[in-house]
């Protein structure tokens, strides 16, 4: 029988249900760091919950969940299906979802209309959404009527056809100040934190040292307030690629294929199921000895 992950209890048993909040994690700049990771279903959104501060249902589905080759394809009703499922399997840790591409660029009244739903129908606390100074209105109109919004800078996924590729950002001065100016316009703008993906370290560390809210980074620096990491990666479940910045702590894909191949044999075997895994089978009867003559 599977085992399905149950909400957090405290000691006396009753069960957590406080979660953190966007203005929780805002309060964490310079503390102990902040425990980000990508979750897309309820059973691992249950099984990491206890452990994280914040569960992100990262538009990275597309590639992780879909087989998409970016994280352009992505829908609105995609990351909402999944944001309901890990709120569904999570009591303790902030869950943030994604705005997709193209559901909140044209203006703040989209933005809004594409934010509002994903907290209405998910129960989400906020949204992500990617892009820098271009987007520092839109993050001040959504503060403003009931959004938290986490800010995302750096190597932007869903800019991919524009930035050329997956290139490291901030490599050139003009390209390291133009991100620092970013992260202080959507700190200003009111977001309550922000990604920082894709940097070269020493402007991941200014970036961090010049803005009033945690970054969090994810192939920055160790000197962000917190960080984030596509669940697949370091579970090693996703094998298409392998970032620099992820680190493997298990390699679970390949015990998926093992254990899949064990079953494959036993039922072509005939060993499964065997009578203890199916309903109203007779108990095997022993062998019966022959008589000597």
């Amino acid at each position: 029988m599977s085992t399905i992950p149950q909400p957090p209890k405290r000691e006396g048993g009753s069960p957590i249900t406080k979660r953190l909040t966007p203005r929780d994690i805002q309060a964490r700049k310079n503390a102990d760091p902040i425990v980000c990771i990508t979750a897309h279903s309820a059973p691992m959104a249950g099984f990491m919950d206890s452990h994280v501060d914040l569960l992100l249902v990262g538009d990275s589905l597309g590639m992780m969940v879909y087989g998409l080759d970016t994280t352009v394809g992505v829908t609105l009703d995609i990351m909402i299906a999944h944001g309901k499922a890990v709120v569904r399997g999570s009591a303790k840790a902030c869950v943030i979802v994604d705005l997709p591409f193209g559901s909140y660029q044209a203006s703040p009244v989209d933005a809004f209309k594409a934010a509002a739903r994903v907290m209405s129908e998910t129960g989400c606390a906020g949204v992500k959404l990617e892009g820098g100074a271009v987007m520092a209105p839109t993050v001040e109109y959504l503060v403003a009527r009931g959004i938290p919004v986490m800010g995302h800078i750096g190597l932007t996924p869903q800019s991919i056809n524009v930035l050329g590729g997956f290139r490291v950002q901030g490599k050139s001065g003009a390209e390291a100040k133009a991100l620092v100016a970013d992260a202080k316009l959507l700190a200003d703008a009111g977001a309550f934190s922000i990604v920082v993906e894709g940097t070269v370290e020493p402007v991941a560390r200014e970036i961090t040292k010049a803005c009033s809210v945690p970054t969090i980074g994810i192939g920055a620096s160790v000197g962000c307030d917190g960080q984030v990491i596509v669940a697949e990666d370091i579970l090693g479940l996703y094998s298409a690629f392998m970032p620099k910045f992820a680190k493997r702590y298990a390699l679970l894909g390949e015990e998926v294929s093992k254990v899949v191949a064990t079953y494959a044999a036993d039922v072509r075997a005939r060993r499964f199921p065997a009578p203890e895994n199916t309903y109203g089978a007779a108990p095997a009867k022993p062998a019966k000895k022959s008589k000597k003559r």
